[in-house]
């Protein structure tokens, strides 16, 4: 509290140097606490004197809180002295350190009058996990502990403890108290300050602005939790008499903490190989003092990494930390290999046959020695003299001459620690049978697999070498294995195989003594796409089209057949257009193409390996001549012209489009009636009366009889008007009558005779000079309907040509019902014209 007070008191007079003189002792802040629990309320209150006559009246009061301004959250009010105070109240602190400003809004600036300076935290929890030890190093009592979580507030750790007798019930002498440095959470009491043999109770107490805790306490004798320091390792040598130290074992000393020489101790050694993921293995317990140290039953040519720790043997205490490691490595054993050999031979001369010999180490043991060389030798048969030498090398194979008649050698691994068990190599005859049907594949880019039929007899086992085929092969590349079964009869090969390779692949069986005679066969690991495209050449080019041509490439060993071809070409327009072809292709004609226009071309060829594509060929396609240019515009226009006449056509010929564009009225003077008589001339024209006149009656038909006829008494005089309408059947011409301008309601203004048609019918003989006479009649035949069309032409032949009369009116026949007058006062018979008097008589 007073190192806080000291800080907050700095920090208030080192921003009071900068307030106005004025201002200096105008107000001050008075607060509930500075210190609260994180998350508390927090009232204050700043009041400003009234000895500062030259401030407003009532000057306006606020505060910050920080850096932030708290608007409307102070509370003005005016004490009974005059003075000026404003009250705040904050509801929670969550900040963990700040600052609480009050100012004066003077002279439109915020001037500080005084700040206070708030903390929040927690009160201290319980420390645990007590512990002391008594370091003889230092002479003292060790203790640490566990602090608790963050307060976030300053926080004081006592130790503290005092002597006692028995269980630790009873207090006596306090001892000094123990306070760590900041920061730390352990302490030591100096062996002054302790009694030994005696127990104490030790116990840890935190304190700090809001309350103070206690941990549980601890009752000990210091010498009961004595802590030695580690011994120190020694490595030594082997024992002088051995020659050869055993490869699984080390050899090694330690010496004690001096200051624990009398002391009775028990100790543990601890060691690992140094390999990744190697986990330790223990020894103990050992005793605290040893000349020499044998620790076998390790892993040969291996380093190790070693530590020790000691305890005192019968009292109780604390096991010391673990020493600094020794690293020692252990000796190399004799190489534990099996040695599969497998050889050439060739006769040189009669006496000498050379020899190629290959081996292969294969460890019987997982902690087999490291071989450091090979040594082959041959020993003369029926000779007592050492073996003759060979070969001595660190490689797996060595060429050697031999006489003829050798028939075995011996072949060694060694290293510093003795030679591995002698492998006999017997160089035997190929006397015996090969295999049969031997064929391989390749079963990915990385592996080759070898399948073979059993011969008889059964061999004991086979070589198989591999490698790459003539004339990349190299003797020095080849790869052999030996397979120790014989009833075998295919094998996976997936060392030294890469892909796109041909490999050579030679299979020896193995028998009694003997062995087969070798058969070999060419695989390929895998095979390439096509190395290259066909060159696209231009054969012939014309307006709309090209013909391209292309000479396939020859097949080659390793290369993947070809499967098709696809010819991609693209015009200006980066519009491409594509084809694919047969693998047997070699032309393509491109059709489509547009006159005088650039294209790029290109070939890719493609198999089950993969595709490749060829250079691009760039060609350009003939232009149209002028010739050209003219048909192709006259067969156009043609066309056009062709289709417009057919829609003419199409649109006259059809009646239903036509009428409905212009009607078909009919027309009186191209009817059949007007063609019996000449063409009126313009002086000859009737004077008709007029068509307006409405006492006319529209006369709708013809008939032409003659006077034979009419002198008979038909029916059609004595009967009704009902049966005058029944005429005689030699009609001779219809002709339609009515005023073309009358409205349509006048028709429709008669429900009962809308159907009805009037005709008129002309009586006539061809050998009376009198005038003729027509009857009208009411009808209801269909005018001009198809049940009765127009006379034909054979009808009409009885009418003769006369000189035109000038019209005459008789007068009416009052004994014919229905005559009303003379002939041509008919209204629309002004255009008819009947010649031959002779022949019609008074017509």
């Amino acid at each position: 509290m007073a190192r806080l007070g000291a800080c907050g008191l700095t920090r208030a007079a080192l921003i009071i140097l900068f307030l106005p003189r004025s201002l200096e002792n105008c107000g001050h802040i008075s607060i509930s606490a500075p210190i609260v629990r994180l998350g508390d309320p927090v009232t204050a209150s700043c009041t400003v004197s009234q000895s500062c006559s030259y401030l407003e009246p009532e000057p306006r009061i606020l505060w910050k809180l920080g850096a932030e301004l708290l608007q409307h959250k102070g509370r003005q009010q005016t004490q009974p002295d005059g003075s000026q105070e404003s009250i705040i109240t904050l509801p929670s602190l969550n900040s963990t350190h700040t600052f609480l400003l009050c100012y004066l809004n003077w002279s439109n600036s915020l001037q500080l009058l005084d700040q206070v300076e708030l903390w929040a935290g927690h009160p201290p929890a319980m420390p645990y996990n007590l512990s002391c030890l008594m370091n003889l190093m230092s002479n003292s009592l060790i203790c640490q502990w566990e602090p608790g979580p963050d307060t976030h507030l300053p926080t004081n750790f006592t130790l503290k403890s005092f002597k006692s007798r028995g269980d630790c019930q009873t207090k006596e002498d306090p001892i000094k108290d123990c306070v760590p440095a900041d920061g730390q959470s352990y302490c030591s009491i100096p062996r002054k300050h302790l009694i030994l043999y005696q127990n104490m109770v030790i116990w840890v107490q935190a304190e700090n602005a809001l309350g103070t805790s206690q941990s549980p306490q601890l009752c000990l004798d210091p010498m009961d939790v004595v802590k030695l320091e580690p011994p120190t390792l020694l490595a030594v040598d082997p024992h002088p008499e051995v020659a050869l130290p055993q490869p699984d074992c080390l050899w090694l000393r330690w010496e004690p903490w001096k200051p624990s020489l009398y002391m009775d101790q028990k100790c543990e050694l601890r060691y690992r190989p140094q390999l990744q993921g190697a986990s330790w293995a223990q020894v103990g317990p050992l005793p605290s003092r040893t000349v020499r140290y044998e620790l076998c039953e390790l892993r040969p040519a291996t380093a190790y990494a070693l530590q020790m720790r000691c305890i005192r043997a019968l009292l109780p205490g604390q096991w010391s930390s673990w020493s600094p490691s020794l690293e020692l490595q252990t000796t190399q054993g004799v190489p534990i290999v099996r040695l599969d050999t497998w050889w050439r031979q060739r006769q040189l001369d009669p006496k000498t046959m050379g020899v190629q010999l290959f081996w292969k180490p294969t460890p019987l043991e997982e902690d087999s020695g490291q071989i450091q060389g090979y040594l082959l030798s041959w020993s003369p048969t029926g000779h007592t003299k050492p073996a003759l030498p060979l070969c001595n090398t660190t490689e797996l194979s060595c060429t050697f001459h031999l006489p003829s008649e050798a028939g075995e050698a011996t072949l060694v691994a060694y290293n510093r620690a003795g030679t591995s068990h002698p492998t006999p190599v017997a160089f035997q005859e190929s006397k015996g049978p090969p295999l049969a049907r031997l064929h391989g594949m390749a079963r990915d880019p990385r592996s080759l697999w070898v399948g073979w039929e059993l011969p008889s007899p059964v061999p004991q086992g086979y070589v198989i070498e591999w490698g790459l085929s003539p004339p990349n092969s190299n003797s020095s590349d080849m790869t052999w294995r030996l397979e120790p079964n014989g009833s075998i009869t295919e094998i996976l090969l997936q060392e030294n195989i890469r892909p796109f390779q041909l490999y050579e692949i030679t299979v020896t069986p193995l028998y009694q003594g003997i062995m087969g005679h070798p058969k070999n066969i060419h695989v390929y690991s895998q095979e390439m796409g096509p190395p290259r495209a066909p060159v696209l050449h231009l054969k012939h080019i014309g307006k709309t089209w090209a013909q391209l041509e292309w000479v396939p490439e020859p097949a080659e060993l390793g290369k993947s057949a070809l499967t098709y071809y696809t010819i991609f070409w693209t015009n200006s327009q980066d519009q491409s257009f594509s084809a694919v072809l047969n693998a047997s292709s070699h032309g393509f004609v491109l059709h489509g193409l547009k006159p005088s226009s650039l294209y790029h071309v290109h070939l890719m060829a493609t198999s089950q390996a993969g595709a490749v594509n060829s250079t691009s060929l760039t060609l350009m396609t003939l232009a149209l001549g002028e010739s050209e240019l003219h048909i192709f515009l006259g067969v156009f226009g043609i066309l056009v012209l062709l289709i417009f006449l057919c829609g003419v056509a199409w649109l006259c010929c059809s009646p239903r489009r036509k009428n409905s564009l212009w009607p078909n009225v009919p027309d009186p003077a191209h009817s059949s009636l007007g063609s019996w008589v000449s063409t009126i001339m313009a002086e000859e024209t009737f004077q008709l009366p007029s068509l307006q006149d409405p006492s006319l009656t529209s006369i709708t038909k013809i008939t032409v009889l003659e006077e034979e006829e009419k002198k008979k008494p038909g029916s059609w005089e004595t009967s009704d008007s009902s049966e005058t309408c029944g005429l005689p059947t030699l009609v001779q011409a219809y002709v339609l009558q009515g005023d073309p301008r009358a409205a349509p309601t006048q028709s429709q203004s008669q429900p009962g005779t809308s159907d009805q048609v009037l005709y008129g019918q002309v009586l006539g003989s061809p050998t009376t000079p009198r005038p003729g006479h027509y009857i009208r009649c009411d009808s209801t035949q269909p005018l001009l309907g198809a049940p009765t069309p127009s006379p034909k032409s054979y009808e009409n032949l009885w009418f003769q040509t006369s000189p035109l009369r000038p019209p005459v009116s008789p007068s009416p026949n009052q004994e014919d019902d229905c005559v009303f007058g003379p002939l041509l006062d008919f209204p629309l018979l002004q255009g008819l014209r009947v010649h031959g008097v002779e022949g019609l008589g008074a017509f």
